[in-house]
């Protein structure tokens, strides 16, 4: 199993990451409506999910690698008056019992790993929902040239370790529909979606899952 790596958020200063992605406001007016009140933001980052969900008064822990991350988080909790169990630590161990939360976000995050890895934090998250709860995921879609480019160190058949950029060293595993469905088959899929995202001349290719614990 590779090693974890953290994001460097203190070296990160695009707007696009304080504010909430377009996917949480449909899942905040669900979960809301099947009164699901315990949140886990797994990979919280600076903390923009975190923030929102705290803000529709969802029970909120956040949880990520990076220290500066929770940092910056803890201190726009504090400005913002908002109540959210923040701790830093490695996604493939989570420290809460099983069956703590309602839902759990993890939004571009869970990827940031091999085969062992990822098989490794699904099951995590199984273990901490409670039965019935849900969960929403992103994976990476082997779409991605990154998949196929040499530059890129290669550790399994998925998986790849980026060799430039603010992600130097971190991997990423990519998968198809298949591998998808053989990771969260003890899950029952609601929505299964894979989406090219285009900004000018950058292109990404992802899928987003919403399965039921």
């Amino acid at each position: 199993m590779v090693e974890s790596k953290a994001w460097k958020w203190d070296q990160i200063s695009e707007p696009e990451w304080n504010e909430p992605a377009e996917d949480v406001y449909y899942l905040a007016a669900r979960w809301q409506r099947d009164r699901r009140k315990r949140l886990l933001d797994l990979g919280c980052g600076i903390g923009r999910h975190s923030i929102f969900f705290a803000e529709q008064r969802f029970s909120v822990d956040a949880y990520d690698l990076s220290e500066s991350g929770i940092a910056a988080l803890g201190k726009t909790a504090q400005e913002r008056n908002l109540s959210i169990r923040a701790r830093v630590g490695d996604m493939l161990t989570l420290p809460y019992a099983s069956e703590s939360f309602d839902c759990v976000l993890s939004f571009h995050v869970i990827y940031h790993t091999d085969k062992a890895g990822i098989e490794r934090v699904i099951s995590e998250i199984n273990r901490v929902l409670v039965r019935g709860g849900e969960v929403y995921l992103t994976f990476n879609s082997l779409s991605n040239p990154i998949f196929s480019d040499p530059q890129h160190r290669r550790i399994d058949k998925n998986t790849i370790v980026k060799t430039d950029g603010i992600e130097v060293g971190v991997p990423h595993y990519g998968v198809d529909e298949p591998e998808i469905r053989r990771l969260m088959s003890s899950f029952e899929f609601i929505r299964l979606t894979h989406v090219e995202e285009i900004w000018g001349d950058y292109h990404s290719w992802h899928y987003f899952v919403l399965a039921k614990s």
